[in-house]
C-alpha cells in the first residue's frame, strides 16, 4: 500500500464480503418459511434481505406473515444456518488482503447485520478476529441503511467521513455509507446484482477479491 493514504478507517460488510455466505443465508431463509408451511420466498428476495438485521431481514422476506409468527420462523432460521455454518468459506485473498490493509496502519472495521453471537462465531472460525480494530452488529444498532453502525465506528476512532471507506455487497451497505456522508466500494461476488449496486453509484464495483485489492491499492 502507498504511504499517502486517502483513508484511515475501512470498514466492511461481513456476509457476502469477507465471507461466502450468501447462498446459505437465502436457502435458510427459505427452508425456515417451508418449516412454517409457508411458500418459500424467491431466491431474488431472499438473496436481498442480507446485509439486513435478522428482525428486518424476515419481515421483507415474508411481509404477510402474521406477526406472532416471526419469532418461530427466526428460531427455524438460526436452526437451519447454524447446522450449515462450518460449510461456510473465506473469498479466496480475503485473509491477505485484511493482512496488507493492517501492516499499513489502518483502522479496519466490520459492520454487519449479524448478531453479536453471530458475528463473535464467525470471526473465531474464520481466525479474522485480529484483523479487526472494532465491530458493529445489528443487534446493538439500527439495521442498514441507518447510519448508525458507521457513525459509532467513526466516533471510536475519531476520524471524519471523508477518510472513512465502506466496502459492502449490498446496496444496504451502499445506502448506509451514503447516509453517513461516507464513500462506498460494492463487491459484485455477494448477494446483489451488479447491475443494482452500480445504480447506487458507488465509488467503485468491484467483480473479485482481486479486483478490489487492485482499486484499494491505487486509490485508498
Amino acid at each position: 500500500m502507498k504511504a499517502a493514504r486517502r483513508y484511515e478507517l475501512i470498514v466492511f460488510d461481513w456476509d457476502g464480503t469477507l465471507m461466502d455466505s450468501a447462498g446459505v443465508i437465502a436457502q435458510s431463509v427459505q427452508a425456515a418459511a417451508c418449516d412454517l408451511g409457508l411458500e418459500p420466498p424467491s431466491d431474488e428476495r431472499a438473496r436481498h434481505i442480507i446485509g439486513l438485521g435478522l428482525a428486518d431481514a424476515l419481515r421483507y422476506a415474508l411481509p404477510d406473515l402474521e406477526e406472532g409468527r416471526y419469532e418461530h420462523l427466526a428460531e427455524r432460521y438460526r436452526h437451519h444456518y447454524l447446522s450449515r455454518d462450518h460449510e461456510l468459506v473465506l473469498f479466496a485473498g480475503i485473509d491477505a488482503l485484511l493482512l496488507e490493509l493492517t501492516e499499513s496502519g489502518r483502522w479496519l472495521g466490520v459492520a454487519t447485520g449479524k448478531s453479536r453471537l453471530g458475528l463473535a462465531r464467525a470471526l473465531e472460525y474464520s481466525g479474522l478476529g485480529n484483523h479487526f480494530h472494532a465491530t458493529r452488529c445489528a443487534d446493538e444498532c439500527h439495521s442498514k441503511p441507518h447510519p448508525q453502525m458507521l457513525e459509532e465506528l467513526m466516533a471510536e476512532f475519531a476520524v471524519v467521513p471523508e477518510t472513512t471507506l465502506m466496502i459492502g455487497d449490498t446496496t444496504h451497505d451502499l445506502l448506509m455509507a451514503e447516509n453517513a456522508g461516507v464513500d462506498a466500494v460494492a463487491v459484485s461476488y455477494g448477494a446483489h446484482p451488479r447491475e443494482i449496486l452500480e445504480a447506487a453509484a458507488p465509488r467503485y464495483c468491484a467483480h473479485s477479491v482481486e479486483d478490489l485489492a487492485t482499486w484499494l491499492t491505487r486509490h485508498a
